[in-house]
């Protein structure tokens, strides 16, 4: 498949790796000019089954703090429902707008005053682990009661331990990360990460045309090449949903609503694309999906958390898309 997307020239992109070749050799230093780095996440405690990590696997010691807004966030909570974890790994949500002061906790619709520790906000957290910790602060955090600390806020790490130490209480229905799958998982997560997931804050936080021009080119080599790829299968990899295929939804869920127009990634709507639309409303199907998606609140916090890309802050009513019609795969 061979495809020219926004004045770039014609590119091979018949192999994921072929494509992951030319991101890597395209992609300039992370010190370019106007490029957006995405800010480190420093705590990465990992639970294991063992306990060899000292934090080990227990029901009802473990809570999630997350914003339903927030994709990294999201992923968390749709593979705790998918596998069954609720009453296992508590979890409540920080108010969607976000001030200066940062992610808080509020009485609202879906999200609530701090149940765990009675924070007011989530920097809290923060400097309970780390007195006078000053860097980025972020969810999802998972959080540990009996230390009283962060165990991570790494997202990536968070949602395989989900996946693969919790098994004493999860749902043998879905192995998201299983063994055998584990390197087409990994490099189709390394890819969704950089070009798709990442990229569209890339292409939206880019203070160069420059920039912006590669993260866009990028993300649409990037989702012209998964709608081929879905084109001859469900699922990312294979006939079994994994923990690939959470990864890219939160993304799918926020493009047309949010990155089309405010990250300005709008080549293409999601809509636009045959077996990516369908394949986002197959999963918004599953209730671990469209069960912990809110449109609303997404909406809110992206068009007035950024008041540099939206100074009026005002919230679009739109788009009017009917996630609830059937997909036929």
């Amino acid at each position: 498949m061979t495809t020219t997307q926004h004045g770039a020239s014609p590119v091979d992109f018949a192999a994921f790796g072929d494509y992951g070749d030319y991101v890597a050799k395209r992609r300039p230093a992370p010190a370019s000019q106007g490029e957006f780095v995405r800010p480190g996440y420093p705590f990465r405690g990992r639970i294991t089954a063992d306990g060899s990590s000292g934090f080990p696997a227990e029901a009802g010691r473990y809570h999630l703090y997350i914003s339903w807004a927030c994709p990294w966030a999201h992923r968390t909570a749709i593979v705790r429902a998918l596998l069954g974890l609720t009453e296992v790994v508590s979890l409540s949500a920080v108010d969607p707008v976000r001030d200066g002061r940062g992610w808080a906790f509020r009485e609202g619709d879906g999200y609530s005053l701090d149940p765990v520790n009675g924070f007011a906000l989530l920097r809290e957290a923060y400097e309970a682990t780390e007195p006078g910790y000053d860097g980025h602060i972020s969810v999802p955090v998972l959080w540990d009661r009996q230390t009283g600390k962060i165990v991570s806020n790494n997202f990536p790490d968070i949602t395989i331990d989900l996946d693969t130490q919790f098994g004493a209480w999860a749902d043998p229905a879905y192995d998201l990360y299983p063994e055998r799958l584990r390197p087409q998982i990994d490099e189709i997560n390394d890819l969704v990460y950089r070009t798709v997931n990442n990229g569209v804050y890339r292409s939206g936080f880019a203070t160069t045309q420059e920039q912006y021009h590669l993260a866009v080119t990028e993300l649409f080599g990037t989702l012209d090449q998964l709608e081929q790829r879905l084109s001859g299968q469900r699922y990312l990899v294979g006939d079994a949903l994994t923990e690939a295929d959470v990864r890219l939804w939160v993304t799918l869920a926020r493009f047309d609503a949010v990155y089309y127009s405010h990250f300005k990634t709008n080549l293409r709507r999601l809509t636009d694309y045959r077996n990516l639309w369908a394949y986002a409303r197959d999963l918004y199907a599953i209730p671990a999906f469209g069960g912990t998606t809110n449109f609303d609140q997404i909406k809110r916090h992206y068009y007035t958390t950024h008041p540099h890309l939206n100074p009026s802050r005002i919230v679009p009513d739109g788009p009017l898309t009917d996630w609830t019609e059937r997909a036929a795969r």
